[in-house]
C-alpha cells in the first residue's frame, strides 16, 4: 500500500509557474502581485453531508475546487492558489486518480496552483481545501455594501442541485429530462468567476448562494443593516423547474435549497442596461429580482401576497 507521502507525490503534486515554492516542504511561498490584496477562503466538505461516499470521484474533486472558487468569486477576486487537506478511509488510488483529475481540471481552468496541503487516514472521507486570489486594493466585493435603491440581481437559476438532491431522496418526483437537466448542477457547479470579475467595480454588495437564496440574501441584508423586497415570479428558473413554479416543494428549493453557486448581488438602478449587456457579453443569465430597502427585513412577495418561509437555508447545526 502506498504511504502518505507517495500519495501526494502521485496524485496532488503539480508544478508550479508562479509560486515561489509549491509541494514539499513545511510551507509554501507566494508572492503576491504588486499592489493586491490577497483573498482568502477554505471549505471542508464531508461524506454523507455535502456529496455522498457513491458519487463519482471526479465529480467530488470538481466540487471541492468550485465551491471554494464560488467564494473567491463573491468576492470579486483573481484565482491564485490553493491547499487542499484530505482524510481517507483508504489509499484507493482509483479514487483518488478520479478526485484528482476533477479536481485539478477546475484549477486549471481558472489558472489556480495548488501549493500544499496535508493527507491523513480517517474513517470519514473528509475534505478541507483554501483558495487564495487577489483583488485591487478597495475594490473586493463584500456583504456589507448594500444601499436602499439598489437592485438586487441574480445569476443563472435557482434551485436545481436542491431539487436534484430532493428527487435524490424521494422527496421530490422529476421527470426523467427534467433530472438530467437538473443533477449536473448538484455534481458539478460552475463557479461564476468571470461575473464576479466583472462586478468588481459596478456592483455594491455580493455573496454567493451556497446555504439557500433567502439565507444568503439575508447575510447581505444583516451586514448592510438594510432590509429588501423580492418578487418571486422574478427570481430565475431554469427549464427544468419553471413548469413547476407552484410547486411548494419547488419554491422551497428556489428559495431555501442552496448549492447553487451562483452570485446575489445588488447594484444602483441605473446601471441595469449596463448588466444587462455584461450578462450577454458573459453568455450568462443575470435577473433584476427585487430591491434593497431601508426597512429592515426580508419580504419575497409572490403575485403580490407576502411568501411565509419555514426556513430560509441551509445551516449545519440547525434543527
Amino acid at each position: 500500500m502506498p504511504g502518505e507521502f507517495d500519495l501526494i507525490a502521485k496524485y496532488f503534486t503539480r508544478p508550479t509557474a508562479t509560486a515561489v515554492l509549491g509541494v514539499g516542504d513545511d510551507c509554501a511561498l507566494i508572492k503576491p502581485s504588486s499592489g493586491m490584496e490577497l483573498a482568502i477562503s477554505t471549505d471542508m466538505l464531508i461524506a454523507g453531508r455535502h456529496f455522498m461516499p457513491s458519487d463519482g470521484p471526479g465529480t467530488i474533486g470538481h466540487k471541492s475546487m468550485a465551491v471554494n472558487l464560488s467564494d473567491l468569486a463573491a468576492m470579486g477576486a483573481k484565482p491564485r492558489y490553493a491547499l487542499i487537506s484530505i482524510a481517507l478511509p483508504n489509499a484507493d488510488g482509483s479514487f483518488l486518480k478520479g478526485f484528482a483529475g476533477g479536481f485539478f481540471g477546475l484549477a486549471q481552468k481558472y489558472g489556480v496552483e495548488v501549493i500544499g496541503g496535508d493527507t491523513t487516514r480517517g474513517g470519514l472521507l473528509t475534505i478541507n481545501v483554501t483558495v487564495i486570489g487577489e483583488v485591487p486594493p478597495g475594490q473586493a466585493l463584500r456583504r456589507d455594501a448594500a444601499q436602499p435603491g439598489d437592485e438586487i440581481w441574480v445569476s443563472g437559476t435557482l434551485g436545481d442541485a436542491a431539487a436534484a438532491l430532493a428527487h435524490h431522496q424521494g422527496r421530490l418526483l422529476l421527470e426523467t429530462e427534467q433530472a438530467v437537466q437538473c443533477f449536473p448542477r448538484l455534481f458539478v457547479p460552475s463557479p461564476r468567476i468571470e461575473l464576479g470579475l466583472a462586478l468588481r467595480s459596478i456592483a455594491h454588495a455580493c455573496i454567493d448562494v451556497s446555504d439557500g437564496f433567502a439565507a444568503d440574501l439575508g447575510h447581505i441584508l444583516e451586514r448592510s443593516n438594510v432590509g429588501a423586497e423580492i418578487q418571486f415570479e422574478n427570481l430565475p428558473l431554469s427549464n427544468a423547474l419553471e413548469p413547476m413554479r407552484e410547486n411548494s416543494d419547488v419554491q422551497d428549493c428556489v428559495l431555501a435549497g442552496g448549492d447553487d453557486y451562483e452570485l446575489i448581488f445588488t447594484a444602483p438602478a441605473d446601471i441595469r442596461d449596463s448588466l444587462q449587456a455584461l450578462g450577454k457579453d458573459l453568455n450568462l443569465r443575470l435577473t433584476h429580482v427585487g430591491r434593497i430597502t431601508a426597512e429592515l427585513g426580508l419580504r419575497i412577495l409572490h403575485h403580490g401576497q407576502p411568501m411565509s418561509l419555514t426556513h430560509t437555508g441551509f445551516d449545519h447545526f440547525g434543527t
